[in-house]
């Protein structure tokens, strides 16, 4: 699968323009690369393991088991979001737009956790919820929330919250596959600071619409979902200091 998209990300009083690209291919291979203003981001997974590149850190990977991207979630592709969603609880019914939806729930478990902490950092929970239209079964709201501790030598630690909640929009078939082809999201960052009993909060705001997706690429092969040769591992401190794409 690839799909074309034009995204605009709201900070504030700021904002600014760009277009991202997905690549996909089953079962765990994908790729996405993001321009925004004059920088660009990617973010893949050959199978094996996950890897990013940022103009401030180059390639990298990412710690833990391989995961699906995030952005396949928001309506991109319904196998995954299915596959994804398997073991999931049901907790409630809600109302969105007027529609009638079920809420699941999914939690990483305490070995996912594990494997994706490193050093003085851990996570601390990671919690999906899906709200689904009851009539078409379609996934028309996610949120995520992620909670990250940094403990630090001295005793102190820091608390990171995000947030990430997302509306999918305007469901119309790409080869005979129910596809959203907009939507908007509201990311959350907080950081919470034990000893002074205070925290900061960065909000960003994204809306997106699908330009063209098409499946069966000619030409797409394996090789493309691999990492440039300078892998290095991912720096746990600089990670939770600036915002990672993909995930």
């Amino acid at each position: 699968m690839v799909c074309e998209n034009t995204v605009r990300v709201i900070k504030g009083s700021s904002s600014q323009t760009g277009r991202f690209v997905l690549w996909q291919m089953s079962p765990d291979m994908w790729h996405v690369e993001l321009a925004l203003g004059d920088s660009t981001f990617q973010a893949g997974c050959n199978g094996r393991l996950v890897w990013r590149h940022t103009p401030w850190l180059g390639f990298h990977t990412a710690k833990g088991p391989i995961r699906p991207l995030r952005r396949a979630l928001q309506g991109l592709d319904p196998r995954t979001t299915a596959s994804v969603f398997a073991d999931a609880r049901c907790i409630g019914e809600n109302r969105i737009n007027g529609e009638d939806c079920f809420v699941l729930e999914l939690s990483a478990d305490s070995q996912t956790l594990k494997a994706r902490s490193e050093g003085p950092a851990e996570v601390v929970r990671h919690i999906l919820f899906g709200h689904f239209n009851q009539k078409t079964g379609l996934l028309v709201r996610i949120e995520d929330s992620h909670l990250t501790r940094m403990q630090f030598t001295c005793g102190e630690s820091i608390d990171w919250e995000t947030t990430i909640v997302s509306y999918l929009e305007d469901y119309r078939p790409v080869e005979g596959i129910m596809i959203a082809h907009s939507g908007r999201s509201v990311a959350t960052l907080v950081r919470f600071e034990e000893t002074a009993m205070s925290h900061t909060k960065t909000m960003l705001e994204e809306s997106w619409t699908i330009d063209d997706a098409s499946f069966d690429v000619p030409g797409q092969s394996a090789d493309f979902f691999n990492p440039a040769a300078d892998l290095k591992s991912e720096s746990v401190g600089q990670a939770f200091e600036l915002p990672q794409v993909g995930s």
